[in-house]
């Protein structure tokens, strides 16, 4: 990026609080902090940043509900943190829309490689395939617009990252491994838990029937494929 990136830190732990003001700015990024869920989202009002990292478990508003009211205007990218022992809260992020994950604790060489990760997938155009269109369904690589029947579907960028590289391979079966690997990079085999919980939010968003898929179907034991038949 040719200007430095804004993060926005949500935890209401100070500790964390400090470590990210003394640890991102050295490495090019702006931050702003917040200590609760009501201070972060007055602050996205006023502007909005390029990334936001979100704490879970907060007193007063969770970062679920954070992430919820977020995802209601921004496709924004959202790295979650959460404390070992609560997995149902990471699929819960997942499924409102973040992501990705930290697990606290967390090594700071961790959180910025994620953090590179998802600026890199928000920020990239492709411009070798602007439009890429299978049956009703159409996305804009260079806007990463998505409509579905001529009408505009908000994907997370995670989601548009998925739905992007399977439509690209319409009518070929993508196995699970390497659909991570181009989505997730060098973190995949992290992530293969929470590929499951991508599909099916996709599959909610543009699918006319999600309980049987025209388009995003799987192969069992494989992986997907993106059926390019009528």
């Amino acid at each position: 990026m040719n200007r430095r990136a804004s993060v926005l830190v949500v935890d209401d732990e100070p500790q964390i609080l400090r470590v990210m003001r003394a640890s991102l700015p050295p490495r090019g990024y702006d931050v702003r902090v917040a200590a609760n869920g009501q201070e972060a989202i007055k602050l996205i009002e006023k502007q909005m940043p390029d990334l936001v990292i979100l704490d879970l478990i907060m007193p007063g508003m969770s970062g679920l509900e954070v992430c919820r009211i977020i995802r209601k205007t921004s496709s924004v990218p959202i790295i979650v943190l959460s404390a070992r022992g609560v997995e149902s809260d990471k699929i819960s992020a997942l499924d409102l829309g973040a992501d990705d994950y930290v697990t606290k604790p967390f090594s700071m060489d961790e959180l910025l490689a994620r953090m590179r990760a998802v600026l890199r997938r928000f920020a990239s155009v492709e411009s070798e395939e602007p439009l890429l269109n299978v049956g009703d369904i159409t996305i804009d690589v260079s806007s990463r617009q998505v409509l579905v029947a001529g009408r505009e579907v908000k994907l997370t960028p995670k989601e548009f990252d998925v739905l992007k590289h399977l439509m690209t391979n319409a009518g070929k079966v993508v196995t699970r491994q390497t659909l991570l690997q181009s989505v997730w990079g060098s973190k995949s085999l992290e992530q293969a838990g929470y590929l499951r919980v991508f599909i099916n939010q996709l599959r909610r968003k543009i699918e006319p029937d999600p309980e049987n898929p025209r388009y995003i179907l799987t192969e069992p034991w494989i992986g997907y494929k993106f059926s390019n038949q009528d």
